[in-house]
């Protein structure tokens, strides 16, 4: 426990790639991640879209996956394995407008699926789809996962590999993938927007 009194955990926030990360794999990349505690981390890479339907390999769940409807690399760990991050609308501070009209609330959590961090959460792809589907807003399908072992991420950071920012709903489900990393260094209120600009080729620079 004295570790985690010294490393607060980050589940739920947004690890940015900083133009000085050399591992190819994380070049540009913005990670959400899903799990960091004194036994190590675990995300997904969120702007890394592939060129395979979700349709095509998880019958049921393509209609429910958000444009792009592709999968996307989450990380170089476990390829071969498939992994659902989803928003539940109205988790947090919704009002409806009348009793009357308003929907039959969800109490507690919706089937097959699991708080991360506010209103994202983890999806049991071996869930039927229809029993999910009345509930999710947004959901993404990502083949691997980003894993750091104990310690590991902390020492990234440290180097000056990564910036953490805060995620928002909307960055689990972004129509434009390619872009994100920009965008989300943009919407920073400090230095950081400054970022945005750095040029694709560092030699540029």
């Amino acid at each position: 426990m004295s570790f985690m009194t010294e490393v607060s955990s980050l589940t739920g926030r947004l690890l940015v790639a900083t133009p000085a990360l050399a591992d190819p794999n994380f070049d540009r990349a913005v990670v959400l991640l899903l799990d960091h505690d004194e036994e190590g981390s675990l995300g997904v890479v969120l702007n890394r879209p592939t060129p395979v339907d979700v349709a095509d390999i998880l019958e049921g769940w393509g209609d429910l996956a958000g444009a792009p409807g592709v999968v996307f690399q989450g990380g170089p760990v476990s390829l071969d394995s498939a992994l659902g991050v989803a928003v539940i609308p109205g988790e947090e501070g919704s009002a409806p407008s009348s009793p009357r009209s308003r929907p039959r609330p969800v109490r507690g959590e919706p089937i097959g699926w699991r708080r991360v961090h506010g209103a994202i959460g983890l999806v049991d792809l071996d869930t039927p789809p229809e029993l999910l589907a009345p509930a999710l807003g947004s959901l993404r399908i990502f083949a691997g996962y980003a894993g750091w072992g104990p310690g590991q991420l902390e020492d990234e950071l440290a180097e000056g590999a990564w910036y953490v920012v805060e995620s928002e709903p909307g960055d689990v489900s972004s129509p434009s993938p390619e872009r994100l990393w920009r965008a989300v260094l943009r919407r920073q209120r400090s230095e950081l927007a400054m970022v945005a600009t750095y040029p694709d080729d560092a030699s540029l620079n």
